[in-house]
């Protein structure tokens, strides 16, 4: 196997990664609320990346091992090639972005009621004996 086969597909798994910390990363934010500020620039990012014509450089530095390899870029981009089709059938597509969405502003409301509630919470005391 050759190493830009091995960098390529490195370069998948990171960003599959990404893509799980886009979806579910406002969770984190409900253990460490600091963390919001670097999950929203990840969930603009990704939302940015589908609804306008802004290419990902996760992509394209898969797309530049490929081309290492002899292969073309990935036909459609991404989520095109590994995602739409493969794992989520094309026509649950607005289903699934729609639930997405839900799922990130849940991820949130939790994190600002946890945010919210942070000084209420009861504080532990030991007992002397």
């Amino acid at each position: 196997m050759s190493t830009a086969r091995v960098l390529a597909d490195l370069t998948v798994g990171i960003h599959v990664l990404a893509l799980l910390y886009i979806g579910l990363g406002g969770f984190l934010a409900w253990r460490w609320p600091k963390s919001i500020f670097v999950h929203v620039f990840f969930a603009l990012w990704g939302v940015a990346v589908n609804v306008f014509p802004i290419s990902c450089p996760l992509t394209a530095l898969e797309d530049y091992f490929r081309s290492l390899q002899g292969l073309g870029p990935l036909p459609g981009g991404f989520n095109a090639y590994y995602i739409y089709g493969t794992v989520f059938p094309r026509s649950l597509l607005p289903l699934i972005a729609l639930t997405a969405l839900a799922v990130l502003a849940f991820s949130y409301v939790g994190a600002w009621i946890r945010y919210r509630n942070r000084d209420d919470a009861p504080t532990h005391q030991v007992r002397q004996a």
